[in-house]
């Protein structure tokens, strides 16, 4: 069966690669130049990489080191230290670990909390610990309902008190939504550290060896044409044609430079397609069905990332790090971090701007500015003196809307991703899975995607199906 998905971000590569196994044919649409969607990357015209955003990858996402294992290039990661490092504003250039032992779970992050004696007291703690049981032990229904709260007002309720917010879970929140704990879901937060308490390396983080793009994303396209399915870049999808009875009739494609329209048919239709552009361009008749109009309970969170060249080294850790900064999310030294971006002389930062909502419309010459005072109290050994540190180049990269913006309430607004609509689909991070908006949410979505047109429009003979349907497995430990 044909199968047409619209948009190469990871939603569409990784349903395209499942649905190859399953025996489909799957031809992916991008409407621009480069693969990957919110993990695409660019090179510049020095031959230097610099892309949507920093991307890493945690022992926690089990579905996305599954398909680098099945693509057999799991190897392609670099795993690190297993453990959280964060800034200490309060003793500029100074950092605090929340190093984690090789024990099992949860013991070993109850440890590493135990063991820090920098960033929280023992009665915060204890609180924490003691609020979190009810997440622990009643599961993931309990996290659901959560989502009626922000994770500062579940804090509140559970009484831990305000230093635990700033100390910690500003730098947490930032780092996986983007935005701050007074608008972030609880859900979210208490997700991603259920999947860190109960599993032995789910906190541990790696990072690609290269681009996302190249190191990624091509090998996903390779996997998908060898087996007879196709990939096409510059294909911008301009309409969704419908037949009499509602379904799809095609994907109209918009010819560019001069070029005719083009009209793409297929058995089935998949949009993965961020959430926001795919509002404008659901055909009318859809807009007036409940499930579509759900979607418009979801939008896009704006991301800036920013990637800084420098004159000399200014650290040696080989690690992400919580900047704690009010403007600053996470950051790496890329150059340290990235085998295809080391140097063994020059820094190259790369630095998530978090919230950005009052910093998208700016240029980037006031968000490099910005940036380069919040480095001065991070590295004051290397701004200070005689002789700073000279920036060389710089990239800013911003994404208006990229993953949903996760503010309480929003869980009921995420789509399944098989719609009333009898050959139509969705796959992308928005739509309901239990890893949110991230790297592993695209993938899982895409692979269900892939599973639920499987059901619907089986092949005969496809001993691949069990691909879809076996547990992930994961092995961060030994990368």
């Amino acid at each position: 069966m044909r199968v047409a998905i619209a948009g190469a971000g990871l939603a569409g590569l990784s349903c395209a690669k499942y649905l190859t196994d399953a025996g489909h044919t799957p031809i992916v649409l991008e409407s621009r130049d480069v693969l990957g969607g919110l993990v695409a990357a660019w090179k510049d015209s020095d031959g230097d990489w610099y892309e949507t955003g920093l991307h890493a990858f945690f022992g926690a996402y089990p579905n996305m080191l599954q398909m680098l294992k099945e693509l057999g290039i799991e190897d392609r990661l670099q795993w690190k230290e297993h453990t959280l490092i964060f800034n200490q504003p309060d003793k500029p250039g100074t950092l605090s670990r929340f190093d984690v032992p090789d024990i099992p779970s949860p013991f070993n992050v109850i440890a590493s909390i135990l063991r820090n004696k920098d960033m929280l007291t023992w009665e915060q703690k204890i609180r924490f610990a003691v609020g979190l049981l009810p997440a622990v032990v009643r599961g993931q229904k309990y996290v659901e309902e959560m989502d009626k709260y922000s994770f500062l007002d579940w804090l509140k309720r559970q009484g831990v008190d305000e230093r635990v917010t700033s100390d910690v879970f500003i730098a947490a929140c930032k780092a996986l939504t983007f935005i701050n704990p007074d608008e972030v879901s609880a859900t979210i937060l208490l997700t991603a550290l259920n999947r860190f308490l109960q599993e032995r390396y789910g906190s541990k983080i790696a990072f690609l060896d290269g681009s996302p793009t190249e190191r990624l994303c091509s090998p996903i396209v390779d996997y998908i044409t060898e087996r007879g399915g196709e990939v096409r870049l510059n294909v911008p999808l301009k309409e969704i044609l419908l037949n009499a009875d509602g379904t799809v009739k095609g994907y109209l494609i918009r010819g560019l430079n001069g070029a005719e329209d083009e009209v793409v048919t297929a058995d089935a239709y998949v949009s993965a397609i961020s959430v926001d552009p795919l509002k404008v361009m659901l055909p009318k008749p859809w807009k007036l069905m409940e499930f579509f109009q759900k979607l418009e309970g979801l939008e896009g969170v704006p991301v800036i990332n920013l990637h800084l060249w420098f004159d000399r080294k200014l650290t040696e850790i080989d690690h992400l790090l919580f900047s704690r900064s009010p403007l600053l999310s996470v950051y790496a030294d890329m150059s340290n971090t990235c085998r295809e971006y080391a140097n063994p002389n020059r820094s190259m930062l790369e630095l998530v701007l978090a919230p950005a909502k009052d910093w998208i419309a700016k240029s980037d010459e006031e968000i490099v500015s910005a940036t380069l005072a919040e480095l001065e109290k991070l590295f004051p050994d290397h701004f200070g003196g005689d002789n700073p540190a000279t920036l060389l180049k710089s990239h800013v990269v911003k994404t208006p809307r990229s993953v949903y913006k996760a503010t309480p309430g929003r869980q009921q607004y995420r789509p399944a991703q098989v719609t009333p609509i009898a050959n139509f689909y969705l796959a992308g991070s928005y739509t309901m899975q239990r890893y949110l908006g991230s790297m592993e949410g695209a993938v899982l979505s895409g692979k269900l995607t892939a599973q639920a047109i499987s059901e619907a429009l089986p092949v005969a003979n496809s001993s691949n199906l069990q691909t879809l349907t076996r547990p992930p497995a994961t092995n961060a430990a030994t990368a």
